[in-house]
């Protein structure tokens, strides 16, 4: 399994501006991280309900959410209009924070991807039964993460409406707490780490 940061430092992403906080409201409870996408050429996605989708391009922003007590973490890829293009579901096998305080999730390959049009994919399901027949994951780390994946259709895919709200709801909290001044990145505390 692969160790992702949430900064997506391998993407080139390092560069653009980069939160991380602890969220509590009312609608969510965990992590969330926000990137800034300033510059780059726009990327698409091709999707069967939505027609061409940009991904990543100058003025979005991904809002990276990942919930307490649960083993995935949804991006909410947002236009520079502030609408949802899309969202990605990683599936992951826990979170941990590098030396430098960032997040990091550890990937166990699944994905499911959906629009605000009603597109929903399930991605990579061929790496997780590669990994698990390989003996990298075993039997309950395999059906953990199928059960997580069932999880997000169940709590994020059938109510659209309510999805982009809470997104919406997470993304306000975040861009308050940046325009008041607050320390919005904030490093976790673990072994050997002082603040």
């Amino acid at each position: 399994m692969k160790r992702k940061r949430l900064d997506r430092d391998r993407w080139g992403f390092h560069f653009f501006p980069y939160y991380q906080t602890r969220v509590e409201t009312d609608c969510f409870r965990g992590l969330a991280c926000l990137i800034r996408l300033l510059d780059g050429e726009p990327q698409y996605w091709q999707m069967p309900k939505a027609g061409k989708v940009m991904v990543a391009g100058p003025g979005m922003c991904w809002l990276q959410l990942i919930p307490d007590d649960r083993r995935h973490m949804i991006t909410a890829k947002y236009l520079p209009d502030g609408q949802v293009a899309v969202w990605y579901a990683d599936i992951i096998d826990g979170i941990a924070y590098d030396i430098d305080g960032v997040a990091v999730f550890i990937d166990q390959y699944l994905d499911v991807i959906f629009t605000p049009q009603g597109d929903l994919m399930i991605d990579d399901r061929d790496e997780l039964d590669a990994a698990y027949k390989s003996g990298e994951l075993s039997k309950e780390q395999y059906e953990a993460a199928i059960r997580e994946g069932k999880r997000v259709v169940r709590e994020w895919c059938r109510d659209l409406p309510g999805t982009k709200a809470l997104c919406d709801g997470v993304l306000k909290e975040m861009n308050r707490r940046i325009e008041a001044g607050e320390k919005t990145f904030k490093p976790c505390p673990f072994p050997g780490y002082e603040q």
